[in-house]
């Protein structure tokens, strides 16, 4: 069994970790003018990937539930970034489809974030991001 240090408590140590990163990324969206939250980016990083899907498929590429989804679309819709549309093979569906505003922030924020990687990643080796790889797929198969 692994012995948990009170000064790194792994809960507290990740979340630390996540909101450092978080913070990184909305500055230096702010700064960029890009007026989206991380969870907004995830959102759009898969639509990036594969335009008009439905909302459970982004629910289960961001490990987002349904209303947190909802509602990040709607705010999503909001600044002109993505639509939805009605799924033609199923009208009680709709695809999420970005507009020409959702597809021009592509560049724009993957630079952001490739910049943000590239910082977060600096003085890490290939086998240390490798064994980080492996222990939080673990934990995340210990954890469902």
């Amino acid at each position: 069994m692994v012995q948990v240090h009170e000064d790194e408590v792994f809960s507290i140590l990740t979340g630390k970790v996540s909101n450092a990163i978080n913070r990184t990324f909305l500055r230096s969206f702010s700064q960029q003018g890009i007026d989206i939250t991380t969870e907004q980016w995830s959102v759009m990083a898969c639509l990036w990937k594969k335009d008009k899907v439905s909302q459970q498929t982004l629910c289960s590429l961001t490990s987002k539930d349904k209303p947190s989804m909802t509602r990040l679309i709607d705010n999503l819709e909001k600044r002109s970034l993505v639509m939805r549309m009605a799924d033609k093979n199923d009208r009680r569906n709709n695809l999420i489809h970005l507009t020409d505003d959702g597809y021009k922030l592509q560049q724009k924020a993957t630079d952001i974030v490739q910049n943000i990687a590239t910082k977060t990643l600096n003085n890490i080796t290939e086998d240390e991001l490798n064994v980080c790889r492996v222990v939080l797929k673990k934990i995340m198969t210990n954890l469902q």
